[in-house]
């Protein structure tokens, strides 16, 4: 960004509503919003005008019915479709700073990629800024929602979703109860660049236990993993993304053709967008693990 450019937006920004701590001079109500890491936002009233950067952010402000308040995202942010219609302030980790001031938002909500730095410089022009880390579990998620429900105004629609997602839960955990346990394998990366999966300390990891099956990269801790040891611990299936063909590159890639899983044809896909985003499509996401490694048992 040029000098005299940056100093004219940050001194138009100035102007925007400051996040605030008492009622100025006339009453109104102070909404005092839960962020990550025991933080707070103190907000006068719902924001209108909305900056997300996060994909599980803007997926969480159109599953409120908010849509129409999200002004800008990330280059990442393609769900719901019609978020290709909202302009894109760049990466996760390096939002343009112009961009987000061109826009006049009265809210900037961050998540996991947020860098502090974008923040404070945020900050430090005047536009508040909401960071959420689910931190890894579905109260998490849960409350991710609720925050983001406070921020926009949007708390009965915030409440009807969580319920929603607790409810499919729910019937997850029952309906997966006395079935048997398969051995999952959850394919991230493969072949010349490494292998590549969840251990038993991932989200994801966490998830395939929840689904009914038993994860045989649990004892790993992160994400990195061998070709020798799958064929070591031949699993019962395995399940990768639906996107970049990873499926048949998997199915044709030496060594891994040989897996008993992939002879018998039991490789399946999902949208992985769905488990690795920690927003209102997640419940959906357990539900469709719980289909494919049960696939013989749930409908």
């Amino acid at each position: 960004m040029r000098g005299k450019r940056l100093l004219q937006l940050i001194m138009a920004a100035a102007v925007l509503p400051l996040a605030a701590g008492g009622r100025g001079e006339e009453s109104r109500e102070i909404l005092q919003i839960p962020g990550s890491e025991g933080t707070a936002l103190v907000l006068e009233k719902p924001a209108q005008r909305v900056v997300s950067l996060g994909p599980n952010i803007t997926e969480t402000v159109f599953a409120l019915g908010k849509g129409d308040a999200l002004v800008g995202r990330t280059d990442f942010c393609d769900y719901p479709p019609e978020v290709s219609e909202i302009p894109s302030v760049g990466t996760l980790t390096e939002p343009s700073l112009e961009s987000i001031l061109l826009l006049k938002p009265d809210l900037v909500i961050g998540s996991t990629h947020m860098q502090q730095e974008t923040a404070d410089k945020l900050n430090q022009v005047g536009i508040p800024v909401l960071y959420l880390n689910s931190e890894d579990s579905f109260e998490g998620v849960y409350a991710l929602i609720e925050s983001i429900a406070m921020a926009l105004g949007a708390e009965e629609s915030g409440k009807a979703l969580t319920d929603e997602m607790k409810a499919t839960v729910g019937k997850v955990k029952e309906d997966v109860k006395n079935l048997s346990r398969p051995r999952v394998y959850y394919v991230i990366g493969y072949g010349e660049y490494g292998d590549y999966t969840a251990g038993g300390d991932t989200f994801i990891g966490q998830l395939i236990t929840m689904a009914g099956g038993v994860n045989v990269a649990f004892g790993l801790e992160g994400w990195r993993y061998s070709l020798e040891e799958l064929i070591k611990q031949n699993p019962d299936l395995l399940i990768c993304s639906r996107y970049w063909h990873q499926k048949e590159g998997f199915m044709e890639a030496a060594g891994y053709r040989e897996l008993d899983a992939v002879k018998a044809g039991r490789i399946y896909t999902i949208d992985n967008n769905m488990l690795d985003r920690q927003g209102p499509r997640l419940a959906e996401g357990l539900a469709e693990l719980a289909r494919i490694i049960h696939s013989n048992e749930i409908p």
